[in-house]
């Protein structure tokens, strides 16, 4: 690789030190390199981002500062290398003090991509009214969450999949994940962990007010329907759906939010030798000793 761009998360890197650096090293080895900082990548430096004039994206910060810059760069085919400087950090790939061998393995060709599935989403506002409007909003490498708008109820969601009725219950919202994301909201509330490479989504209800629902998943080739219900007869129910916990949109009563695989996926480069279980041993404080 010779040509770089640097997305740097200036809460994690304030003084630019890191960043600097890891700028200085790729213009010694006579490499090209490109600065930006996420959440703000300029109209000019988007007209550079093309596979013929930059090979890779360094992202610096934690997972969030990656997830960013994934829904940022999607549709320019970019491939990612995470630089942790912040805590877990399941997306990054390398840790700070092991970035100049990174890049030295870069310069060399010695890694490899990994294609990690994302998802989109459609609202569809008052959807069993013949007038029903659809409305595009975004993607999502992590996940979709759909929950209460507010401290003081809870939401009524009947969910489909295929326009197959697969449950409607009662609670604090519903999680639908990618592999990817799974590790994140999706397991603190309770549901499973699934490998990256793996072609699934996952449906799992937040605080769900009854005994009986638990995760599902399903293929990344089927649909998924979350309908808003009445919380109560005389109440209309206040929903936010969110993507990657950027995006919100408010959601009411027969408001639904239509699910799918996107078409794009996020590149993700990797250079450790480690499998997907030693990393979460790692990560997640279980080492077995």
């Amino acid at each position: 690789m010779d040509r770089f761009l640097i997305i740097t998360n200036i809460e994690k890197d304030k003084d630019l030190l890191v960043t600097n650096k890891i700028a200085d090293y790729i213009m010694k080895a006579k490499k090209k390199v490109l600065l930006s900082q996420v959440f703000s990548v300029s109209e000019e430096l988007m007209h550079t981002l093309s596979p013929e004039k930059i090979e890779c994206a360094i992202v610096l910060g934690g997972d969030g500062t990656i997830i960013q810059a994934a829904n940022d760069l999607m549709t320019y085919d970019i491939p990612i290398l995470g630089i942790n400087l912040g805590t877990v950090g399941f997306l990054a790939e390398i840790e700070v003090h092991r970035v100049y061998e990174a890049l030295d393995r870069l310069f060399q060709n010695e890694y490899r991509i990994e294609d990690r599935l994302m998802i989109s989403g459609e609202i569809c506002y008052q959807c069993s009214q013949p007038a029903g409007i659809k409305d595009w909003t975004g993607h999502a490498l992590n996940d979709v969450v759909i929950t209460r708008k507010g401290f003081s109820r809870i939401i009524s969601l009947n969910i489909y999949v295929n326009d197959e009725l697969v449950d409607n219950f009662r609670g604090d919202g519903v999680i639908i994940s990618t592999p990817t994301g799974s590790t994140a909201y999706n397991l603190s509330a309770g549901g499973p962990i699934i490998i990256p490479q793996a072609n699934v989504m996952v449906i799992t209800p937040i605080c769900p007010h009854s005994l009986s629902p638990r995760s599902v998943v399903v293929s990344a080739e089927d649909t998924i329907r979350v309908v808003v219900g009445k919380s109560k007869k005389t109440q209309e129910a206040e929903a936010i759906a969110s993507f990657d916990g950027n995006k919100e949109f408010e959601l009411g009563t027969e408001d639904a939010i239509i699910i799918k695989r996107a078409e794009y996926n996020t590149k993700l480069i990797k250079l450790n030798r480690a499998g997907i279980y030693e990393v979460l041993r790692s990560k997640l404080g279980n080492t077995g000793e």
